[in-house]
């Protein structure tokens, strides 16, 4: 049951997103729009409960259990992000907004950038070692808790990932080519070609 409701919840996810950026650019009703789009943290509510009363009827809890603190950590993490990337695509797409400003390929501004991206990531492991935590502690000394801790493991990897990958653009940082170096340093474009 746990499984299926994390797979509605992520169906949900993106049809919300969908009739919300509707709403606002297709139908220009911006303030319903935003309210559908509030209406997500709703279906992250929900898992939770469930989440919680399964375990609460004397379910062992398992990989299931884990899975649904992961997905709610990711949507905590990611999910604003998300919905703004997708937001500026539609506004452009659909409404005439500016183009979705992309992120820098080079130097100390890639370096910004890949920083801000593990931040997210890192919240979003973090919401789930957290919720992970609890759930271990829900369960108490009695049950069997090593698929949660197996959890915990994976955050923990996917923070340490996270991190190695933004330190590396950090001391490595990714150079642009040559004319554009040139430009930054002279102000002045190199020959074309």
């Amino acid at each position: 049951m746990i499984v299926t409701l994390i797979v509605l919840c992520e169906i949900a996810f993106w049809v919300l997103l969908a009739a919300g950026l509707a709403l606002r650019y297709v139908a220009r009703r911006p303030r319903l729009g935003l309210a559908v789009l509030l209406c997500e943290p709703v279906l992250e509510l929900v898992l939770l409960v469930v989440t919680a009363v399964d375990l609460k009827n004397g379910a062992a809890p398992d990989w299931k259990h884990g899975l649904a603190a992961v997905y709610i950590g990711f949507t905590v993490g990611l999910g604003h992000s998300t919905v703004k990337w997708v937001d500026a695509r539609v506004a452009h797409r659909f409404a005439g907004g500016p183009p979705p400003v992309r992120p820098p390929k080079y130097g100390t501004a890639r370096a910004v950038h890949e920083w801000r991206v593990a931040g997210r990531w890192t919240v979003a492991a973090v919401t789930a070692l957290a919720l992970l935590q609890a759930a271990v502690w829900y369960v108490g000394g009695d049950g069997d808790v090593a698929s949660l801790r197996s959890w915990q493991q994976t955050m923990l990897f996917v923070i340490g990932i996270n991190l190695v990958i933004a330190a590396s653009y950090t001391v490595f940082p990714k150079r642009g080519p040559r004319r554009e170096r040139e430009r930054d340093t002279t102000g002045v474009s190199g020959p074309p070609g």
